[in-house]
């Protein structure tokens, strides 16, 4: 990846929107505004545009009619196929680090276990999210498989606004602590089908919970494009998913 200092105005407005989308803050269904867009980086229209368009490429956002640009939200069935495919990968990681964990990773991820519970405890979502983030990616470099560990993360990000969305929900967080904890306990035992089954539980479970929520929001939208028109598509997609 080029630096920031290489990259074009416009290149720059798209990695940065790009970086919104995966982390959550620009969410599945949102309108981008391009006159907001260009004054947040004090660019003409030009440059917001190609950035868009960048963006449109990348099949991360769509053009809507009456809308605009809009955050690409994905079909019921592409999250998951993605789900299906992100549990096993996962699992897999969860089998190689417990045929290949050092005592040290396996303190290194009961340290960072310890961090998620920490934030569960005290409801804190987004360092939560975070702490979790950096545990699952630490298990991806303990198996030791290059390969693996790249295109996992890869398809992590993708599915990442999806992820997030999840655990804002009541219980999600206490959940994912004590799926954690099966599946730590598996690879410091070196159990490794234990710890993949035990892993790829956990991710179909949150695939399992996505595509509740899309249900819901499918529901919502046509419900509040009958009504309202698509703003209000947009104010029932983001401002009510925390609730």
């Amino acid at each position: 990846m080029a630096e920031p200092s290489a990259l074009t105005l416009s290149e720059q407005i798209r990695v940065s929107l790009e970086a919104d989308i995966l982390s959550g803050a620009l969410t599945p269904g949102q309108r981008l505004d391009e006159q907001e867009i260009a004054v947040r980086f004090n660019a003409s229209r030009t440059p917001v545009r190609e950035a868009l368009r960048g963006l449109e490429a990348r099949s991360m956002i769509i053009w809507e009619a009456r809308r605009g640009p809009t955050v690409r939200v994905l079909s019921l069935g592409e999250v998951i196929d993605m789900f299906q495919v992100m549990a096993e990968m996962e699992g897999l990681c969860a089998r190689l680090a417990a045929r290949r964990a050092t005592a040290e990773d396996v303190a290194e991820l009961e340290a960072l276990h310890a961090v998620c519970v920490e934030w569960a405890t005290k409801s804190d979502y987004d360092r939560f999210y975070e702490a979790n983030k950096n545990w699952h990616e630490k298990i991806y470099q303990v198996g030791r498989n290059r390969f693996l560990q790249v295109q996992t993360e890869d398809l992590r990000m993708r599915v990442a606004p999806y992820r997030r969305f999840i655990t804002q929900q009541p219980g999600r967080m206490s959940a994912s602590i004590g799926e954690h904890a099966a599946v730590l306990e598996a690879i410091r035992d070196r159990r490794d089908e234990d710890a993949h089954v035990k892993m790829r539980d956990h991710v179909s479970i949150l695939g399992y919970e996505v595509t509740d929520w899309m249900h819901w929001l499918g529901t919502a939208k046509d419900e509040t494009d009958r009504r309202s028109g698509p703003e209000i598509v947009r104010s029932k997609g983001s401002d009510n998913l925390g609730q």
